[in-house]
């Protein structure tokens, strides 16, 4: 297995082509997320589920905003911003 996802080349199409001929060697690419929920391997691993939980929250695009967002339903939480942020007051327009 290879995490395609989390390696890299000099450009787009050394990356490719290093893809390539891995497959073609028998390797089979897959993504760190996968990697992480097949570490995971079962919800009911309660020891590792919240740390598991904040990195997807984090770092996996559309399925950690759904993640994040069915905790909130389903717990009944606080919405929960990205990052801590400053407002900044309004500036008129010139």
């Amino acid at each position: 297995y290879m995490v395609a996802d989390a390696s890299g080349g000099t450009s787009q199409a050394a990356h490719d082509f290093a893809m390539q001929r891995m497959v073609q060697a028998g390797v089979v690419p897959v993504t760190w997320q996968q990697v992480l929920l097949e570490w995971q391997r079962d919800w009911a691993r309660r020891e590792s589920y919240d740390a598991v939980m904040a990195i997807a929250k984090e770092h996996s695009g559309a399925y950690g905003m759904g993640v994040d967002y069915a905790y909130t339903m389903v717990h009944k939480a606080a919405e929960r911003t990205q990052t801590p942020h400053e407002s900044l007051p309004p500036v008129p327009a010139k």
